[in-house]
């Protein structure tokens, strides 16, 4: 075999994993931002901006190693971010948000990246991951309102979908009280568009 079709069959044989493979998660970068911002408002509308779990967000960065993006063939069809936050007094994490391009819901993009998320802050230390949505969805990774009964948020929400999982046993045993960001603050000047949408009540 030639050095010429040995490479050709290299290619032939890449080309066909990567179509095999249906999406590979990684760590966001930065050319991913203008994608997850759009993804997120197709998600969840332009009005997201606006919700109780924006204020643990608004002038926030995401915790250390803890952004991910879900790419298939060159496009972000996922994304999950968690960042710092006080649980009353409680350091812990706040998980979201997660979405998920609707081309690909049927490949198990979110819950890809939620075992992948929830694995890394497990492996960087962190005890406990909280979240604001739906039970029976977010079950099966652990989620129950067990540990959140104590916890509020700032702003309005359903008491049904503050949900939390322990990453250390007994991690929440206690908490209670205001979740409150806690992360480093971000050095870009928010946009005149943000700040609107910030000053809506959630």
């Amino acid at each position: 075999m030639t050095a010429r079709t040995m490479t050709a069959v290299r290619k032939t044989t890449a080309a066909l994993l990567a179509d095999a493979a249906p999406f590979a998660i990684r760590a966001e970068r930065a050319p991913d931002v203008a994608a997850r911002e759009n993804l997120l408002d197709a998600c969840f509308g332009e009005d997201r901006h606006a919700r109780t779990c924006q204020r643990l967000r608004d002038g926030r960065a995401p915790a250390e190693g803890l952004a991910f993006s879900a790419v298939r063939r060159g496009k972000l069809v996922g994304t999950v971010r968690l960042w710092h936050v006080s649980a009353g007094g409680v350091p812990a994490l706040v998980l979201g948000p997660l979405a998920v391009d609707a081309s690909c819901r049927s490949l198990g993009v979110g819950a890809a990246l939620m075992n992948h998320a929830l694995a890394a802050a497990q492996a960087r230390g962190h005890n406990a991951v909280i979240l604001r949505g739906d039970p029976a969805y977010y079950e099966r990774f652990g989620f129950s309102v067990a540990r959140t009964s104590e916890l509020v948020l700032p702003g309005p929400f359903e008491r049904e979908r503050l949900l939390a999982v322990e990453l250390r046993e007994g991690a929440l045993m206690g908490a209670r009280g205001m979740i409150a960001a806690t992360g480093a603050k971000t050095r870009r000047p928010r946009t005149a568009k943000t700040r609107a949408m910030t000053a809506v009540a959630a």
